[in-house]
């Protein structure tokens, strides 16, 4: 752990905003460290920072610099990372949600390529995106869309270019999968579509999940994802979520 927290650096990001920079590398460790310095910085809630953001590799701090100033903050920084950097790994709880997706056919268009490309059968294509759990390394793009880690490299494909992709809609890219929880654009090929919701912009807290939560995706009929689409609209659907501990 010592060895990140060492090569940490604190950048100037505008008039109102600081950059915790933990590097190029983007792994679970790095990420992990990221989490437990965002929660640190909620907990300490101090007058004067506006919003903690967490990316995959660094934090940007919002800050108001008539309530703060630079130099307290960044002190208050570097007095977490010291912490961070003594201290022996916890036990953290993890939650894993498990997102129902229909895969293939008119919810998952791209399908057909990603078996062309990979030379894999559709059902290989499906086991292997349904076999892990994936870290949630952050939120962003659009609202509770989240970046997750962890695809297998057989499933690495190139992107795709659409100017509208549809709420639910699973896709994969490069070394990365996820899925859109509001309509956008958006560069990912699809290869199926849940029908949970991820967002809810009337509650309290809007997201169904957060960085550091894993997500496992696992395939259902066309009968079934209806069902739940049922479900989802009057509200009487309760996604699946587990825990495990890990470090």
């Amino acid at each position: 752990m010592d060895d990140y927290i060492s090569k940490v650096k604190i950048l100037v990001a505008g008039e109102q905003g600081i950059v915790i920079d933990f590097g190029d590398e983007i792994n679970v460790t790095i990420n992990r460290l990221i989490q437990e310095l965002v929660k640190d910085l909620n907990d300490w809630a101090l007058d004067g920072i506006i919003e903690v953001v967490p990316t995959y590799r660094s934090i940007i701090i919002y800050f108001d610099p008539l309530q703060i100033t630079r130099d307290e903050l960044t002190a208050g920084i570097k007095r977490f990372l010291a912490q961070m950097g003594k201290a022996e790994p916890k036990m953290i709880t993890r939650r894993v949600i498990h997102v129902p997706v229909c895969y293939g056919g008119v919810f998952g268009p791209d399908i057909d390529f990603v078996v062309r490309r990979t030379k894999l059968s559709q059902e290989e294509v499906i086991r292997i995106h349904t076999s892990r759990q994936y870290l949630i390394y952050m939120l962003g793009f659009t609202p509770g869309f989240p970046y997750l880690g962890g695809l297998d490299e057989k499933l690495i494909v190139p992107k795709k270019v659409r100017d509208k992709i549809p709420t639910g809609s699973v896709g994969i890219a490069g070394r990365q999968t996820g899925f859109y929880t509001v309509e956008s654009s958006g560069q990912w090929r699809l290869i199926g579509r849940t029908p949970i919701r991820a967002f809810y912009p009337d509650k309290p807290n809007p997201f169904l999940f957060e960085a550091g939560d894993y997500l496992q995706f696992k395939s259902i009929s066309v009968d079934e994802f209806f069902e739940i689409f049922s479900k989802v609209e009057d509200g009487s659907y309760n996604p699946e979520i587990t825990t495990f501990q890990s470090i």
